[in-house]
């Protein structure tokens, strides 16, 4: 039986109700593009509402996490997964739960106790050490060796403040060495499967914390890690799970797995992320901003590893492992037989999109070495080739040692490293503030659409706001409040002024603060509700315009280049847009 009726057959057994699992795309979460845990989508009733289900819950959630994108195409690391959970809404607590846990573990799933170790939280100055934990498990025949108490790594709480507590995570030994008596969670030859947060506190602004009246339960276990581990795999790909879509890989490649590891599961991971993706209902479409900016970037991300498997890029490849996904999930989440049709267009429509960018990029190529002064591309034409036209630096390596040319590496990776960064920022949240992408022109023409803000707030009055923006390499757009269209005069004025803050060399300072303070300052945002309690503020010289923002940002505006609105037009009633860019200086 599957690993997913098995969980939900057990938990149904102790009483519990299964929920159906929430979309990829949260329905009432502004802040995050995507559920990225089991308990997401449960946050309400773990504050205190009401579940019509009840107060004992289980499911198996779909969940995607971008933050790890970099680390695909290793053993473990996954951009969609599916995670497991059953939860206590003020019923159930501790005794109960860690038992369960146990309980399913190995009687169940027959896993060896002596190969399970446990953590507990170990205390701090406010909050002790958690006994109770402690000894349920040594009741359950845990031994004291194999119980380590840890800090950090054993304390829940989802922001500054609201709920938290400790939790108990559940180690299996992934590996044919000799198990040690003693567990040391530092050892990574023991993986952690399941994890179980007792929500028994809440901390308060000024720092105290005190006990909740209802306390929660909120469990999760990762169907991938906990199959392999199941499997005796060490590598989650060459488990079941992935098996069906490696094999397709393998066939349209001519290629096997071994030796060809990284890129076949970069292939897998992406376009099964990309099928759940563009799958769900939101209806989301490759773009260059939020959920549609990632879903973008995974196929793409696809395409060229598939190129480097010499893949015919031509073929229908993409839609053979795009069917075979669909035909494995499609009992649990039925959405994807439903949305099958749209599911093959988004990739094959996106492919020849790709393959068009990658034609250009030739083109530039080409352009590139005919203007090279000496015999090296310099590490801004590499990054350019990447980040614009999606050039692996392989391929840039490639065509510079055919026109007998050397490239910048070690500056190409430090300017990827920055990007990674940028990125690593960005898919926390929602881009935490929209931005579509992180290339040095899109920082410029964040910061200018703040400029522009203020200079429409200066030309059209103070009643201006921000209702949208959208930003790409090569422009922005900007939707601000106005119930008329600008004149000419209009337009060439707001110009003017913002021109007149880049040649100004005006600093751009950024400062972290609570949103409250922030909004009492006089900072402007869009979509208050969307931001945490400690915010970043950014303010372009003497006050000249201060934004809730998550930048990135230039650091002063003479970076900015000249300014020039192409396009003025009506966007929705009430509601203009300006587009416009900032040209070389």
């Amino acid at each position: 039986m599957n690993l997913k009726d098995l969980y939900i057959n057990f938990f149904i057994s102790k009483g519990h109700k299964q929920i159906p699992s929430a979309p990829v795309v949260p329905e009432n979460d502004p802040s995050v593009l995507f559920n990225t845990a089991g308990m997401q989508p449960l946050i309400p009733y773990l504050m205190g509402e009401h579940h019509p289900y009840g107060k004992r819950l289980c499911d198996y959630q779909k969940c995607i996490r971008t933050n790890d994108l970099d680390n695909i195409g290793d053993t473990y690391h996954h951009t969609f997964f599916e995670m497991l959970g059953n939860w206590s809404l003020g019923d159930y607590f501790k005794d109960e739960a860690i038992a369960w846990s146990f309980e399913f573990l190995t009687e169940v799933l027959n896993i060896p106790v002596e190969r399970l170790a446990v953590t507990v939280f170990a205390g701090n100055e406010m909050i002790p050490f958690d006994q109770v934990a402690h000894d349920k498990w040594l009741s359950l025949g845990i031994k004291e060796e194999r119980i380590a108490r840890t800090k950090d790594d054993n304390f829940w709480i989802a922001g500054e403040t609201g709920p938290c507590g400790p939790d108990t995570e559940m180690f299996y030994w992934r590996s044919d060495d000799e198990i040690p008596e003693k567990f040391d969670p530092e050892d990574e030859r023991w993986v952690e499967i399941w994890n179980d947060v007792f929500m028994q506190y809440v901390k308060n602004s000024d720092g105290t914390v005190e006990e909740l009246p209802n306390k929660n339960v909120d469990t999760g276990m990762g169907v991938e890690r906990t199959t392999a581990i199941l499997e005796g795999k060490k590598d989650n790909y060459e488990s079941s799970i992935w098996v069906p879509i490696i094999k397709i890989i393998e066939e349209v490649s001519n290629l096997s797995y071994k030796g060809h590891e990284e890129s076949m599961r970069i292939i897998a991971d992406h376009l099964r992320t990309s099928v759940f993706i563009s799958a769900d209902d939101a209806g989301i479409k490759p773009s260059n901003t939020d959920q549609g900016y990632i879903l973008r970037r995974l196929i793409r991300r696809a395409i060229r590893h598939a190129k480097k498997l010499n893949i015919d890029i031509a073929s229908d490849w993409e839609q053979r492992i795009a069917k075979e996904i669909i035909s494995m999930y499609k009992t649990y989440y039925p959405e994807l037989e439903k949305n099958e049709a749209i599911v093959l267009e988004v990739l094959s429509n996106e492919k020849q999109k790709f393959n068009r960018t990658l034609e250009k990029g030739l083109r530039e190529f080409s352009k590139m070495i005919n203007h090279i002064d000496g015999k090296e591309i310099d590490k801004d034409s590499a990054f350019r080739l990447y980040d614009t036209y999606g050039f692996p630096i392989e391929l840039t390596e490639e065509l510079a040692h055919d026109n007998g040319l050397d490239v910048d590496i070690e500056g190409f990776k430090e300017k990827f490293k920055a990007h990674q960064e940028l990125s690593r920022t960005a898919s926390s949240g929602k881009f935490k503030g929209g931005l579509a992408g992180n290339s040095e022109i899109e920082t410029r023409y964040h910061t200018a659409t703040h400029l522009l803000n203020a200079a429409l707030k200066i030309v059209v009055g103070p009643g201006v706001h921000q209702k949208g923006s959208n930003i790409t390499d090569e422009r922005m757009r900007f939707d601000f409040s106005c119930d008329h269209k600008l004149s000419d005069e209009e337009k060439k004025r707001a110009e003017d002024i913002v021109n007149g803050w880049i040649k100004d060399a005006l600093p751009v300072t950024v400062e972290e603060m609570k949103k409250s303070d922030a909004i009492a300052s006089g900072a402007e945002c869009m979509f208050i509700e969307k931001y945490p309690d400690i915010v970043t503020v950014y303010t372009i010289g003497d006050g000249i315009s201060k934004e809730l923002c998550g930048g990135p940002h230039v650091k002063n505006t003479s970076e900015l280049g000249h300014f020039v609105i192409k396009k003025e037009e009506a966007s929705s009633a009430g509601v203009r847009r300006i587009k416009a860019i900032l040209e070389d200086k």
